[in-house]
């Protein structure tokens, strides 16, 4: 990613959406060659396993990347065993009806969910963000930013994105006399209410009050 701003204007979304935002790090290492997947994490014995959303494969995850990944899911998944993951790696070694390995390098999302791989937007998403007390809610897509607030109507409007180096960003919109920004940094982000794990911290300001939450990104933008 530039070091360089780079302001882009969107145009303005007509349709409540979902969304998500992608970034490169400069000294990040290229993921180019690894594969990006959504699917269910189920712990098996001492290993994690990993099934695609869809797939009947099932892939046993190596944490190359030190995501911490059989920790988070220990501690999140509880009573109900499965889990939803949003993850890339290097899937290696399978064959019909046989156990694969992913080498996983990095981890989006993990969270307690049976219905998130049917989830319609997901493509379509640059970004999704949230928090609570009250709670709130962005979705990013190529046409616009939504934001739901608690207690008001869903806001379309148009943005202008702002990078700012070292994978962190700033989305911007005056629109409807409002001041809006929603500001977001790639470090790991635990939802203090469904103890879901996202992999972007957030801050919403909305003329000058602030709150904070989680952010992660989604199939529209790749990395």
């Amino acid at each position: 990613m530039r070091a360089a701003r780079s302001l882009v204007l969107i145009a303005l979304l007509p349709l409540f959406s979902a969304c998500q935002m992608f970034e490169k790090e400069p000294a990040k290492p290229s993921f180019a060659s690894l594969t990006r997947m959504q699917g269910e994490l189920t712990a098996i014995g001492n290993k994690l396993l990993f099934q695609p959303c869809n797939d009947p494969r099932n892939y046993v995850v190596n944490d190359t990347g030190g995501t911490s990944i059989l920790q988070e899911a220990a501690s999140l998944a509880g009573q109900q065993g499965a889990l939803f993951a949003d993850l890339r790696g290097k899937f290696s070694g399978v064959a019909s009806g046989t156990q694969g390995q992913v080498d996983l390098q990095q981890l989006y999302r993990l969270e307690r969910s049976t219905s998130a791989c049917d989830d319609p937007d997901f493509k379509r998403m640059i970004l999704r963000a949230n928090g609570h007390k009250p709670a709130w809610a962005m979705n990013i897509t190529a046409k616009g930013m939504v934001l739901e607030r608690e207690g008001q109507p869903p806001l379309a409007v148009p943005y202008v994105e702002e990078q700012l180096g070292d994978g962190r960003f700033n989305l911007m919109t005056e629109a409807n006399n409002q001041h809006i920004e929603l500001w977001v940094a790639p470090q790991r982000c635990v939802d203090n209410v469904s103890g879901s794990l996202q992999h972007m911290s957030a801050e919403l300001r909305v003329n000058g009050q602030v709150q904070r939450g989680c952010a992660a990104f989604g199939g529209s933008r790749d990395d």
